[in-house]
Order: C-alpha cells, then sequence, then structure tokens
C-alpha cells in the first residue's frame, strides 16, 4: 500500500507527533483546591507552551495547534479519554464493513448562528479526502478511497474496501462550517466552527480568548450553556517555561498547565490536582537508510540489547518509570486492550557484542568496534526542550560505550529536528517518539513511501511482515479481528528493531481551581470552575 502525501504535509503531521505527545488516560488525582463544587462564570486560564500560530483545524499540526482546535469546533462523535464514542454532532449512527450513516442532531448551529447541515458535514469529508488539500487527518483517518453524501440530516460515508475503524477515524473529524471551509485561509487568524466556545480575541505570542455562546444545547452528555460550573471565557496563554507555569499555577494565574520537568513534583508535594496522559518519552526509532549504520537489524539489536532499560528509563522519566505496553497510546488507543504480543529482552552485552562481531563491526584493542578502520559511532538526538532527555542520553551513550561504540549527543530544538530528520537525514537513532492514537495511524510512519517521496515514513522501515499484517488488518472483517492482527504486526516492528520501546510515563497536566477531562488535550465541554 503506498500512500503518498506533499513533502511540508509529511514534515509537519511527524512534527507534530515526534518529541513530548500527550494522550488520555486515567491518572492519580489529588484532592481539587477549594470547595471542589463547580461554579459558573470567570476565566478558565491554560498555558500553551508556544504559540500556536495558525489556529486552522484543517492544516494545523503542531501540539499546541491540535490543543486549541477543540475549543473551537467539534467532531461528529466524542471520544473519552477510556476510548467510549459518545454521540456529539451525531446522534446515533449505522454501520457497516465499507460504510457508516450519521444521523446528525437537529438544530445544531455555528458560531455564527447559521445551520450546521448534513451536507456540510459531506463538504467536510469530501475535503479530507483530497490529496491536494494537504489536511491532517487525510491519508491516516480520512483517506482518497472515501467519499461523502448527505441526504437529509443524514451523512453517509463510503469507503471502497473494507475498514473496520470508520467510526473511529470519521468521528474524530472536527467539523468546518460551510464559510470558513468555504475559504480556508480565513481560518488562521478565526474560528468558524459549532462548539461552546469561539474565538473573539488574538494576540499572537501572547494570548488567545475563546468566549462561550450562550446559544449551546448539543454537547456530549447533555452539556448546554446553562451547565453549572461552565466558564465565561477560555484563556490560552503563552507560557513557554514550566517553572513559571508552575509558579502560575500555585498563585491562581493558571488554572491548567502540563508540566512535565522538575517541578512536577513541586506540584504534586503541593496537592495540585492532575489529570495523567501517557508519554512515550523514551522510545527510540532508528534510521534505516542504507548509509546508516543501523540499516542493519544486527546493530539495531545490539544497541537496545545493550541497554539497561530501567536504569535508562528512570532517567528520562525523571524517576516516574513505566514500561510501555503498546506503540498506540493516543486517544482513542484502538487495539491496545490486550497487548502487547511482543516482550523486550533483558540486557546481553554478550549478545550484542556477538551480534556487531557478525555484522561486521569487531572490537580493536582499544574496545573500540570498527569496520573496514571507521569507528562504528551512533549520531543520537534528543529533544533540548526536554528536562530528563540530556541526562538520560549520556546515560545510553556510556552503557553504549561499554561495548565498544562511540556515541555522538545532538540536543535538537525545532529547527534542528527538521534538518536532521527531513534535510540532511543524519541521524542514527535517539529519543525520538511518534504518539498515535490507532494502529492506522501508527502505520503511516513504517509503511509506504518515505519522506523523500512525500510519505511519512521518515525511517525507510522496510519491514515485509509488517507490510504483509497491515494490508490485511487494513480490510479485516471487523474491529476485533483487525486489532488481532496490528497487535501482531506491532510485534514485527519491536522483534525487527525498527523501534524501541524503552520507556513512557504518566505525564500530568495540572489543574487549580478548576477540573476537566483530558482526552489528547482537555475537553472544553468538561471544564468546570471550582469554588
Amino acid at each position: 500500500m503506498s500512500r503518498k502525501h506533499s513533502q511540508a504535509g509529511a514534515v509537519a503531521a511527524t512534527s507534530a507527533l515526534v518529541a513530548v505527545t500527550l494522550a488520555a488516560c486515567g491518572g492519580a488525582e489529588p484532592s481539587e483546591s477549594g470547595t471542589g463544587k463547580p461554579v459558573s462564570g470567570g476565566a478558565f486560564n491554560v498555558a500553551l507552551n508556544d504559540d500556536p500560530g495558525s489556529l486552522s483545524p484543517l492544516s494545523g499540526v503542531s501540539l499546541v495547534q491540535r490543543a486549541l482546535v477543540p475549543y473551537a469546533y467539534e467532531s461528529l462523535v466524542y471520544t473519552t479519554a477510556e476510548g467510549e464514542f459518545l454521540p456529539w454532532l451525531a446522534e446515533s449512527w449505522e454501520e457497516t464493513p465499507t460504510s457508516i450513516t450519521y444521523t446528525l442532531k437537529e438544530g445544531v448551529t455555528c458560531s455564527d448562528g447559521s445551520a450546521f447541515s448534513a451536507e456540510t458535514a459531506a463538504a467536510n469529508i469530501t475535503y479530507q479526502a483530497d490529496e491536494k488539500n494537504g489536511t491532517f487527518w487525510h491519508g491516516s483517518n480520512i483517506t482518497a478511497e472515501m467519499s461523502a453524501k448527505a441526504e437529509g440530516n443524514q451523512l453517509t460515508v463510503t469507503s471502497k474496501s473494507r475498514n473496520p475503524f470508520l467510526l473511529a477515524s470519521t468521528g474524530a473529524v472536527e467539523m468546518v462550517c460551510q464559510k470558513g471551509l468555504d475559504d480556508p485561509d480565513s481560518l488562521k487568524d478565526a474560528t468558524d466552527g459549532t462548539a461552546l466556545f469561539a474565538l473573539t480575541s488574538a494576540k499572537a505570542g501572547s494570548e488567545y480568548t475563546y468566549t462561550k455562546r450562550d446559544d449551546y444545547t448539543w454537547g456530549p452528555s447533555g452539556v448546554t450553556s446553562d451547565t453549572e460550573g461552565l466558564p465565561d471565557t477560555v484563556v490560552g496563554k503563552v507560557v513557554t517555561d514550566e517553572s513559571t507555569a508552575a509558579n502560575l499555577l500555585l498563585s491562581g494565574g493558571l488554572n491548567a498547565a502540563g508540566v512535565a520537568g522538575s517541578d512536577r513534583d513541586r506540584l504534586e508535594a503541593a496537592g495540585t490536582a492532575y489529570k495523567g496522559t501517557p508519554n512515550p518519552i523514551g522510545e527510540m526509532l532508528f534510521n534505516e537508510r542504507s548509509d546508516r549504520p543501523t540499516a542493519d537489524v544486527r546493530v539495531r539489536q545490539a544497541l537496545t540489547l545493550a541497554l539497561n532499560r530501567e536504569a535508562v528509563g528512570d532517567i528520562v522519566t525523571n524517576g516516574h518509570y513505566e514500561e510501555m505496553k503498546s506503540l498506540v497510546n493516543q486517544t482513542p488507543l484502538l487495539c491496545v486492550a490486550g497487548g502487547p504480543q511482543w516482550q523486550l529482552p533483558p540486557r546481553d552485552t554478550a549478545k550484542a557484542g556477538a551480534l556487531l562481531d557478525e555484522a561486521g563491526y569487531p572490537a580493536g584493542a582499544d574496545g573500540v568496534r570498527a569496520k573496514d578502520g571507521k569507528p562504528l559511532s551512533i549520531r543520537f538526538l534528543y529533544d533540548a526542550g526536554t528536562p530528563s532527555h540530556a541526562a538520560a542520553a549520556e546515560e545510553v551513550q556510556a552503557e553504549w560505550k561499554e561495548i565498544g561504540v562511540q556515541t555522538e549527543l545532538v540536543a535538537e530544538d525545532p529547527t534542528g529536528w527538521s534538518t536532521d530528520l527531513y534535510q540532511t537525514y543524519d541521524w542514527d537513532t535517539g529519543f525520538i517518539q511518534i504518539a498515535p492514537g490507532t494502529p492506522v495511524v501508527l502505520s503511516l510512519f513504517f509503511l509506504g513511501a518515505t519522506s523523500e517521496d512525500g510519505g511519512y515514513n521518515f525511517m525507510a522501515v522496510e519491514n515485509p511482515e509488517y507490510n504483509a499484517l497491515a494490508e490485511k488488518a487494513f480490510t479485516a472483517e471487523d474491529a476485533e479481528s483487525a486489532c488481532a492482527i496490528w497487535q501482531q504486526a506491532e510485534t514485527e516492528l519491536v522483534e525487527r528493531a525498527d523501534v524501541y520501546p524503552l520507556a513512557q510515563t504518566t505525564t500530568p497536566i495540572f489543574f487549580s481551581g478548576a477540573t476537566a477531562e483530558v482526552a489528547g488535550s482537555i475537553q472544553p465541554t468538561s471544564i468546570r470552575m471550582l469554588g
């Protein structure tokens, strides 16, 4: 299966999933501050760790952009943190192996008062299905094989081939109202959706204000504009420093912020409430292009066998180490239950050395391994903005030195990531993570065209066993059968060391004076201000 995308789209979409990424699940929750009772009104102030730039739900790909999208746009289906699907813009749906028909709720309107219709919903799917539009969801949730039509208040999406995940994929797409869809460029600095909130002020680099509508009646689980505890406004404040965000949470200047570094312990000690989100912070990917030493599966396997997984994991997670249970770690967490089928082997430096010998990298008198006089050196990338990455990378360097491998550590900023991963391809491995919510999205990074050819496969992986299983899973008879196949496919990636799931952590989103559900990002209709 070949999925082609523009180079810019591949770079952007991958960037959205690389480095520190949040995905929802339940976490420990210390007691809320104050009385803990919902109090309507006021402003919900949430930290943004960067300026979002464009606000378009069609093309926005960065984490901060995607976190803002739900404040102004809604989907046909609401997905809870546990992966349960609830009615939202659609009140019900019926599926077949190749189609899904949604019945839309009556009375849904856009923020300007215009009606939202099944025709507009169909136009959204059609726009997303067109490759030339380069949308966020194209190629993952919406493919060129899909078509949409409207009849009355019903939307039918049809796939040319079997698709066991039509509900999860099509139901998650944020719907844009007709005016915005007719002029996509207008969505970069304005909003046009059906959501409970609408953008009323944008100050680039500073803050973005969304104001609650007074005519909203179709929220999930019966939420309306009059639901007790809703804020009057949501203010996204650009706060790039985690310590500053922590201080603002403690002083009441912020109601919500993600804090993953050393300030996490300070906030927990203060009893600040949080919702946990799994973060594959220690996941490692490999550059398998023919000119890199990591093109050889024996080298990749040796590098992983040489690592003390718990020691490195404890450092990279800042003392909050957890084993990864799946390569899928974002809501709706499809095909995670019952897994994984893979099991990581224990550290074995002797076997690692033997594999490197087989690969043609014998150890010299000085202990350094080399082939044809060239030392085995690994260029290891890590995120300069993630506090625990540097120390963990140094531990990796020390452990690889024990088996005769040299390691060049490279601290990356956003420009460096783009240059090394997508332009020069000058890297071997590192703390490089992807955080998909479904195995279909995961497959974009391991199946099909490389990023040089417009695909998402920036590692240049060619795994025939995985590819065959993925193709089979795409058209499985039902979701249960598809998940069983996808878990087999995931095992092929891990055992071949195309990916090394070294460690994950539960990254908290802290709350002060408010609470909310977290499913990938904060869910606006669930925000409740607390007295």
